[in-house]
């Protein structure tokens, strides 16, 4: 595997030989891959296939059995320390939002600011005000989560993990949480931040935002890697059968 892409960039994150078992079960088989500047990689695939487990992985809220994550060529241990310093380089969407219920939607967003980056709260309240504006919910900053539909909720999630700055953003099935008629407005924000250049990852199962949007696609099968390309490659011009299989699902739908 080459040390830079085509672009003669060095990847920031490496996953290499990645295995995480539960038990008797292997989840994760050996899953190698590199996330490079402005890369906006979906990782799709069924129910199952070990996809969240992945993403949880790498941000290391579930330890790997076996493997490595590197951020910038440098090894995660599985030390407090270690990984809170990543985790201040790259932030994590959850499906499920994970807002503070007693806080207001511009508290949830200082939080992170105040707490871990240990910044003024006048910084703090400037920066939360930009990306809340950015996803448009700068009008709902007094509200409380409980006053807020799903896609304002996870809107305000994605403004919390951004005000962060992060090197790179995981999202984790973003959307699935969501009523159908809210899902666009999530998914319209993530098309923005991928227009940015924000590098990202994204578990999902909104296969038209994979083909349309991402840079990369890799299909997920049972705990493997079974087929990675660009999204023409893997939409198009799918060579694994299971590939082919799990995508005239989505092509007859």
């Amino acid at each position: 595997m080459s040390d830079t892409g085509t672009t003669g960039t060095r990847p920031i994150i490496r996953v290499q030989n990645l295995k995480k078992r539960f038990g008797d079960h292997l989840v994760l088989k050996n899953i190698s891959f590199d996330l490079y500047p402005r890369d906006a990689v979906t990782i799709i695939g069924s129910s199952g296939s070990g996809k969240s487990t992945l993403l949880r992985c790498i941000n290391h809220l579930e330890t790997p059995t076996a493997g490595a994550v590197l951020y910038h060529n440098e090894e995660i241990k599985p030390d407090i320390h270690s990984v809170n310093a990543f985790r201040s380089h790259v932030g994590m969407v959850f499906q499920s939002f994970n807002l503070f219920d007693n806080m207001t939607v511009l508290e949830n967003c200082m939080a992170g600011v105040l707490y871990v980056q240990h910044k003024s709260r006048e910084y703090a309240k400037e920066i939360s005000l930009k990306y809340l504006q950015k996803v448009g919910m700068d009008p709902y900053i007094n509200a409380k989560p409980r006053q807020l539909s799903g896609g304002m909720k996870q809107r305000v999630a994605i403004a919390r993990a951004l005000v962060m700055e992060p090197e790179v953003l995981l999202f984790d099935e973003p959307t699935s949480a969501l009523d159908p008629e809210m899902v666009g407005e999530v998914l319209d924000v993530m098309k923005q931040l991928v227009s940015d250049g924000l590098t990202m990852i994204v578990v999902t199962h909104e296969m038209a935002f994979a083909r349309d949007v991402s840079t990369r696609t890799i299909f997920m099968d049972d705990g493997y890697i079974a087929e990675e390309g660009t999204p023409d490659q893997i939409f198009n011009h799918p060579q694994n059968k299971r590939t082919q299989d799990f995508l005239s699902r989505f092509r007859n739908g």
